[in-house]
């Protein structure tokens, strides 16, 4: 039977790319087609599956004003199979020519416009799949969740194909059922969300309305039926790969060589429609781009974020109440060797513990229960004959149950660490670490308001040795002489609990949180989780305003005030800021904020400063931070942030500029580059402790620092296609530090800030630094079919640490630091995609 294109049929009515009349309300409800045939993925409309059925039109804007006219007409059909949902949009655009259209790397995204199809297959209005496309045919997927956080590192196997006509341009998709989550069912009604960008107007419009005021997003879909008889496909998809690896490391004077070949695979086993089985076995993560270069002087570990796609992707069910890695920290997996102080002098560190294997079984089962169980092994890391990392199993499970429509939300997770600890390695790790939580949530009066809370609590145990470190960690400090905590050394495990209580308004014009949290002193979550310290309470409270529609020349602007206060769980005041925040989008996209805030309000208390010693007084200090970002969809759009800081009764003061710049010479090439130098001259920076710490001949030292930073980053993206990219990256990093004044506490509670400290008559340790690094990579990818990938890397770095003690300069040191003898590893990885 012969049929008219869509595009025709438009046209016919209308002249292209016209704007259509103002309209009633958008329909909410909408009917799939089935297909008889499956429309070929071309971006056309001529298949049969797109001229039967209803389009779906009404689409409204939501940004910048909510619910208004969309300045351009939208259409979409959606249509299925046994085997793949299958939707055609057709944006209309009276200006072609004019349509932005960048190439990138799959996920990343562009100042190009966008077709965005959101769907949510389990129909539970909490949970949902995004697949997103620009005109170049990029390609992007999140998974979204909790009505509202979306987990960017999702990725599935799906095709789409866009066109650019005369009439505008159009996205049709191809959505594999093996992709979905859904129950058991002879009809399925799906949720679904359509959402088109322009870019170029600044404007976003969706089908059904997606209204910015509420505090939702996957509740806020509309109803597609009509979906009868879809199966339960059997989804296996397994990618083995193979490696080859040449390293050349110095080593001394020498240079160190090596050649490795491995092999590993990653598996995708759907054990039904909504559950499903991830595993990893011997991964190899060599195209990751390295963490960014920090220099850490405080007391706390320093936080990197997950850059791993195996512990990335799907995660999201894994988080845990407010504190997302408060019990669960994927990088503790494969972590870098605890040991390496007991390695020889002169051997090889290895970089990270081998994972030899890894699981994750997650979805969604009746009654609105999710659940994942997550397990993973590491291999024992030796260096010269001594172990630096023991074997260690990690175990983790978690269930979350929705209650009145997804409105409240309880759920329960444990975690389990067990280690393979030798003689030598049982003094100083622990030997397992246990922790269980609750949490939950409840929302109401349509969603506006949210009460949340959480308790967990943790059990590490070891030997004697073990946990008398752990009690005198900087997470715990027992030691302190001056509050009522003392080591026991004869314990061989430590137990404590956490608890966190939030009450929000998270919709309208005001919104709002007050939040309660309590952290025992022994609560220990290091093994699997990050905890920054124990022995803590906070109380926060802040202000936000935030408008759904322009103010002035502003869009998306808020103005928010914070509140929030720190304190031991004796009550001794440790941290007190008052913060005020402005932040808004020009209507051109350029975009603006400025952060003022006082930190050290009032009296306040430093009880992790001496590092074990006594709690020492701090000064209010003052801090200014400005951003700017320019319209990302100029060809050169600059960047600014600047921060100025000033405490310690003006003996304090840094200050932190960093210019950066992004430029799309072509659709295909983008480049980022930037800097950031640093001036601080801390006047209470600790130096050491000299003495046994409790004793009474014990010195606490602290000096006035000199420190200056300079690094450059230098990221490079070409994209011959969507499938085919080249990236350069490179971040050359020095920061040098000389400390003068040195002094020892006297009265650290005095009032004032000068009868805290008096002169140390003793010898002062050498604490200076200079410390340079670079960091590089050339990473070339190539997704030769769906899900299989070939990469080919190149990384160097370089460590310099011994050159110019205590001093800085930018030339000289940029200079020696490109004379040191690299590392350099070349790898080549090649998956290969066999799903069905």
């Amino acid at each position: 039977m012969p049929h008219t294109p869509l595009a025709a049929q438009a046209a016919a009515g209308t002249e292209s790319g016209a704007v259509a009349p103002a309209a009633a309300p958008a329909r909410t409800l909408a009917m799939a087609t089935r297909a008889e045939r499956a429309p070929v993925i071309d971006g056309r409309d001529d298949d049969a599956a797109w001229s039967a059925g209803t389009p779906i039109d009404g689409f409204q804007q939501f940004d910048p004003v909510e619910g208004a006219e969309a300045s351009m007409r939208t259409e979409a059909r959606i249509a299925y199979d046994a085997a793949n949902l299958y939707v055609f949009v057709r944006a209309y655009d009276p200006h072609p020519d004019s349509i932005r259209s960048l190439l990138s790397r799959r996920d990343v995204r562009t100042a190009s416009d966008q077709i965005k199809v959101m769907i949510d297959s389990y129909h539970d209005r909490r949970t949902g799949y995004e697949f997103a496309v620009n005109p170049a045919g990029v390609k992007r997927d999140y998974y979204a969740y909790d009505d509202g956080q979306e987990d960017v590192s999702w990725d599935a196997v799906w095709d789409v194909a866009t066109r650019i006509d005369s009439l505008g341009w159009t996205a049709e998709f191809r959505i594999p059922l093996s992709q979905l989550r859904y129950p058991p069912a002879a009809s399925h009604t799906f949720g679904v969300m359509i959402i088109r960008e322009l870019t170029r107007r600044n404007e976003r419009v969706s089908w059904p309305l997606l209204r910015r005021s509420r505090n939702a997003l996957v509740s806020q879909f509309g109803e597609v039926s009509g979906l009868d008889g879809l199966g339960s496909p059997r989804r296996l998809e397994i990618a083995p790969y193979m490696l080859v690896r040449n390293t050349g490391a110095v080593r001394g004077g020498d240079i160190r060589r090596s050649q490795q070949g491995t092999m590993g695979a990653d598996l995708k086993y759907g054990l039904t429609s909504n559950l499903t089985l991830d595993g990893t076995i011997n991964p190899d993560f060599g195209q990751v781009e390295a963490d960014p270069a920090q220099l850490n002087l405080t007391a706390f570990e320093t936080f990197f974020e997950e850059r791993r796609p195996f512990f990335l992707e799907g995660m999201s069910i894994f988080q845990f109440g407010a504190d997302p890695e408060q019990l669960f920290y994927s990088r503790r997996i494969g972590r870098d060797p605890q040991l390496t102080g007991l390695a020889p002098d002169g051997v090889d560190i290895p970089g990270a513990s081998r994972v030899l294997g890894a699981g994750k079984l997650t979805g969604r089962v009746a009654g609105g229960t999710s659940l994942g169980v997550l397990g993973a092994v590491t291999d024992q890391v030796t260096a010269g004959g001594t172990t630096i990392e023991p074997r260690t199993t990690y175990g983790l499970a978690r269930a979350t149950r929705d209650l009145r429509g997804g409105e409240s939300t309880i759920g329960l997770m444990v975690t389990a660490v067990d280690r393979a600890l030798g003689v030598g390695e049982s003094p100083y790790l622990r030997r397992g670490a246990y922790a269980a939580g609750i949490d939950g949530r409840h929302r109401w009066a349509e969603g506006r308001y949210e009460l949340s809370g959480s308790v967990a609590l943790s059990d590490v145990r070891g030997s004697a040795a073990a946990i008398t470190r752990t009690q005198r960690s900087s997470v715990h400090e027992y030691q302190r002489p001056d509050d009522a905590l003392a080591v026991d050394t004869t314990l061989t495990s430590l137990e404590g609990t956490s608890l966190r209580v939030i009450a929000k308004k998270v919709a309208g014009l005001v919104r709002a949180t007050a939040s309660y949290q309590r952290v025992t002193p022994g609560y220990e979550t290091n093994d699997f989780g990050f905890l920054a310290r124990a022995d803590e309470q906070i109380v926060n409270t802040n202000v936000r305003f935030i408008p759904s529609k322009t103010v002035g020349p502003w869009r998306n602007a808020s103005l928010e005030f914070y509140e929030q206060h720190h304190f031991t769980t004796d009550g001794l005041p440790t941290g007190a800021l008052y913060e005020a925040y402005a932040s808004g989008s020009l209507k051109s996209g350029a975009y603006f904020s400025v952060d003022s805030w006082v930190d050290n309000a009032g009296t306040v208390y430093c009880d992790r400063c001496a590092r074990g010693g006594p709690a020492l007084r701090l000064s209010p200090n003052y801090n200014t931070l400005v951003n700017y970002v320019a319209d990302p969809k100029r060809t050169v759009s600059p960047q600014f942030a600047a921060i100025y800081t000033l405490g310690d009764g003006g003996r304090s003061m840094l200050w932190r500029v960093r210019p950066y710049v992004v430029i799309h010479p072509s659709s295909r090439l983008g480049v980022e580059l930037g800097t950031r130098y640093q001036y601080n001259r801390d006047n209470t920076q600790w130096v050491a402790n000299v003495g046994e710490i409790g004793a009474d001949t014990t010195h606490y030292l602290f000096g006035r620092l000199h420190q200056d930073l300079l690094s450059f980053t230098g990221r490079m993206d070409l994209t011959i296609r969507p499938t085919l990219s080249l990236q350069l990256y490179a971040e050359p990093f020095v920061t040098a530090g000389h400390f003068t004044n040195v002094r020892e506490l006297a009265a650290p509670r005095a009032r004032a800030y000068d009868a805290r400290f008096r002169a140390y008559a003793g010898p002062t340790p050498d604490a200076d630094f200079n410390e340079k690094s670079f960091h590089s990579s050339v990473v070339a990818r190539w997704e030769y079919r769906p899900g299989s990938t070939l990469f080919v890397v190149w990384t160097q770095g370089r460590d310099q640490f011994d050159r110019d003690v205590g001093t800085f300069a930018a030339t000289r040191d940029y200079r020696n630091l490109f004379a040191a003898r690299p590392d350099n590893v070349f790898l080549i990885k090649a998956a290969y995609w066999l799903g069905r």
